[in-house]
C-alpha cells in the first residue's frame, strides 16, 4: 500500500510534463526536450488570477494563460482537415475540443501530421457533464465504409502510431465493438507496421464486446476511469460506472497479459489527494500499464465548471507516484489528454519491446 506521508514529501520542480519512468533512450535529442517541455513553476507565480473555486462559489475560473493556445492554422492543419472531411471522418480533436489539435493535426519538429480519429460518428448516446460531444437517444447508423476510408486515410498520413477512438453507441447491440475490430483489421491491412491504439467506450461492461475488440489485432487497449470514484456520478453519464470500466479494464488484461493497456484521469473537478491515490492504486491493481492526468477543462458554458486549475509541480508529484506505483509508463501535466502524439513515442518503445520480448520466447 502506497502511504499517504509519500506525498507530504519534498518535490522537484522541474517543469516535467513526463514522468521519469518513461525511458527517453534511443530517442532523438529534439524528442526528449519536446517530452519535457511545458510551463513552469514561474508561470504560476507571476499569474495573479485565481486557481481554485471555494466551497459555494459560482464563479468560473479565468483560463489562466499557460492553458491559453492560438488558433490552429497553417498548411498541413488545413490539408488534413480537407483529408478528413473528404472521407466523411471525425475525429475527437475536434469533437472534444482538444487544446493540443493545433500542434498534432499541423506536424511539427519533423514529424507529420496525426489525428485521433473517432468512428461510429460524432454523436453519442450518452451525455457526460464533463464532454463536448454532441448527444441523441437514437444517432444515425454507422457508416459501414468507414473501417476502410479509416484505413486509407491513415496510411496515406505515413504515421506509425495512430489512436482510433469512439463515442458511446448503446443503441447498437454489440455497443460497436465490431466495427472497432473492422477498423483495425482494415488498417493493419493497408499498413502492417503500424502500431494501434483502441481507445474504448465500457461497452456497458459487455465482456463479449471487449473481446471482439482485443483479438482484433490491436497493440494497444484503452478504456478512460475519467475521475474518482466518489465524482462519477456527477461527472460522468448514470450508465458509465466507476466499477464497470475498472471491471472492463481488469477483463482486457486478464484475457491478454501481454496485451497493454491504457487509462485517463482528469484533474481539477474537486477530487483529493486521497481520491486521485486510490484511483491510481485501482487502476494499478486492474492490471492497467500506462497512465496519464491532464487538467479538465470547461468546453462550453453548458458544461461543469472547473474546480481548480492543478499546478505543474502537482502534476510533477502524480509523476512520481505514477513511477512509484510501478506503472510502464505516466504522462502527468497540464495539457496531456489521453491522446497526446508526444506520448506516442513512449508507448511506441513499451510496444516494441514487449514485442521483442515474446518473440524471444516462442
Amino acid at each position: 500500500m502506497f502511504s499517504r506521508g509519500a506525498l507530504a514529501q519534498p518535490l522537484n520542480l522541474l517543469p516535467l510534463r513526463f514522468s521519469r519512468s518513461c525511458s527517453s533512450k534511443g530517442l532523438p535529442e529534439e524528442v526528449r526536450k519536446k517530452l519535457t517541455q511545458g510551463p513552469g513553476l514561474g508561470d504560476f507565480i507571476e499569474y495573479g488570477g485565481k486557481l481554485k473555486r471555494e466551497k459555494g462559489d459560482y464563479q468560473r475560473l479565468s483560463l489562466p494563460p499557460w492553458l491559453k493556445r492560438s488558433i490552429p492554422q497553417g498548411e498541413n492543419f488545413s490539408k488534413l482537415k480537407s483529408q478528413l472531411r473528404t472521407k466523411k471522418l471525425s475525429t475527437v480533436c475536434e469533437e472534444a475540443r482538444c487544446p493540443n489539435i493545433g500542434e498534432c493535426w499541423g506536424g511539427k519538429d519533423g514529424h507529420p501530421a496525426t489525428a485521433t480519429i473517432m468512428v461510429l460518428g460524432d454523436t453519442c448516446t450518452r451525455g457526460c457533464r464533463f464532454c463536448s460531444i454532441k448527444t441523441s437517444k437514437a444517432p444515425p447508423p454507422p457508416d459501414p465504409d468507414e473501417p476502410y476510408n479509416t484505413a486509407q486515410a491513415i496510411k496515406d498520413w505515413g504515421v506509425g502510431y495512430i489512436v482510433i477512438t469512439s463515442v458511446d453507441r448503446d443503441d447498437l447491440l454489440d455497443g460497436g465493438s465490431n466495427h472497432f475490430a473492422k477498423t483495425v483489421i482494415e488498417i493493419k491491412k493497408a499498413n502492417p507496421s503500424i502500431l494501434v491504439e483502441c481507445l474504448c467506450p465500457d461497452f456497458a461492461g459487455d465482456k463479449t464486446a471487449v473481446d471482439t475488440v482485443i483479438h482484433s489485432g490491436l497493440d494497444v487497449f484503452a478504456h478512460n476511469i475519467e475521475t474518482v470514484e466518489e465524482l462519477t456520478p456527477f461527472v460522468r453519464d448514470h450508465r458509465a460506472k466507476y466499477r464497470q470500466s475498472l471491471g472492463v479494464l481488469k477483463h482486457a488484461k486478464d484475457t491478454l497479459p501481454n496485451l497493454i493497456t491504457k487509462s485517463s484521469i482528469m484533474l481539477g473537478l474537486g477530487e483529493t489527494d486521497e481520491q486521485i491515490m486510490q484511483t491510481m492504486l485501482d487502476l494499478k491493481e486492474a492490471g492497467v500499464d500506462c497512465v496519464t492526468l491532464g487538467q479538465y477543462m470547461q468546453p462550453t458554458k453548458r458544461h461543469l465548471k472547473v474546480v481548480e486549475y492543478v499546478t505543474v509541480p502537482s502534476f510533477e508529484r502524480w509523476a512520481k507516484v505514477g513511477d512509484e506505483l510501478g506503472f510502464k509508463y505516466t504522462a502527468s501535466g497540464p495539457l496531456v489528454r489521453s491522446s497526446y502524439r508526444a506520448g506516442e513515442f513512449f508507448i511506441t518503445g513499451i510496444v516494441n519491446a514487449q514485442k521483442k520480448k515474446l518473440s524471444q520466447q516462442t
